[in-house]
């Protein structure tokens, strides 16, 4: 396993895994597993490396398992790395595609732009953080797609705003768009769905509820498309973002943040005392 830092809290990992890889398709997931005590993370693919069976994944450190992955060094190993899970994303000839990246969402959109881009559709790419520091995949996704529009919430860099802010840019002059389709933090992808909505342009969004085993079985990731419930892991994660019930996800994805960050305290400050340990034995 190679690993780097691509920005604060943002690591990118290269895994060896080539079975999985000759296999997997864009939109797809994986789940990784630091041990055998850890838990199980649902990660989206961010790369594709066929030629030498290289997987990418990106991990933001937002809690216990994702900080201990992030501490991870060069070289080390995940105990399981299980997939590709889940249905590809739709990749036909639409025409003018859009597709929209925000935060660590960034990464799966690549593969994403790629394959349309592939398919012979006209790909826009519009990504979003909230400062030029944070933004990530800006290369990959120049080069995956025919137009790369950047936003920030600073204005320290691209458009002053929201990938909204381009979207209604690109809307507002006129231009024909045949799909959307946008991967990123829950408020952002309600928010471009509601931007589409109206005038019904076709829009998908991947969902990234709580998931444990993410081969249907527990139905932790339950979501309500078109008043009927669907799982993320075997049903997605693509859907159509105007059947999607934000309001419904926004609460079970909130259910256990208290336990969340009480767990990724105590190990901050776990970590902590160890690499003071370290500094004392050091010197």
């Amino acid at each position: 396993m190679d690993k780097y830092q691509l920005c604060e809290k943002v690591h990118l990992f290269r895994i060896e895994a080539p079975h999985l890889v000759a296999k997997a398709k864009a939109g797809q997931f994986v789940i990784l597993r630091k041990d055998e005590m850890g838990e199980r993370v649902p990660m989206s693919i961010g790369g594709l490396d066929r030629n030498n069976g290289i997987l990418t994944v990106v991990i933001q450190e937002v809690g216990k398992t994702s900080a201990a992955m992030n501490a991870m060094k060069k070289g080390e190993f995940f105990a399981d790395v299980v997939g590709p899970l889940g249905i590809p994303s739709h990749v036909e000839k639409f025409g003018r595609c859009v597709c929209i990246g925000g935060g660590v969402g960034i990464p799966p959109i690549y593969p994403i732009a790629q394959a349309l881009k592939d398919a012979g559709n006209d790909v826009t790419t519009i990504i979003g953080a909230r400062t030029k520091d944070l933004l990530i995949f800006e290369k990959e996704l120049t080069e995956a797609s025919h137009r790369l529009l950047i936003s920030t919430d600073d204005g320290s860099y691209g458009t002053h705003g929201f990938v909204t802010t381009v979207l209604k840019i690109l809307m507002d002059d006129g231009e024909k768009i045949d799909m959307v389709i946008c991967v990123g933090p829950v408020p952002m992808m309600k928010a471009v769905v509601n931007t589409t909505r109206e005038p019904k342009i076709k829009t998908f969004v991947s969902l990234n509820p709580v998931m444990v085993d993410g081969t249907g079985m527990c139905g932790a990731c339950r979501v309500t498309v078109g008043g009927k419930t669907k799982f993320a892991c075997v049903d997605g994660p693509d859907f159509d973002g105007h059947e999607v019930d934000f309001e419904e996800m926004t609460k079970r994805m909130k259910m256990y943040q208290k336990y969340e960050k009480i767990s990724y305290d105590q190990f901050k400050a776990h970590q902590c005392r160890l690499d003071q340990q370290a500094d004392k034995l050091s010197k």
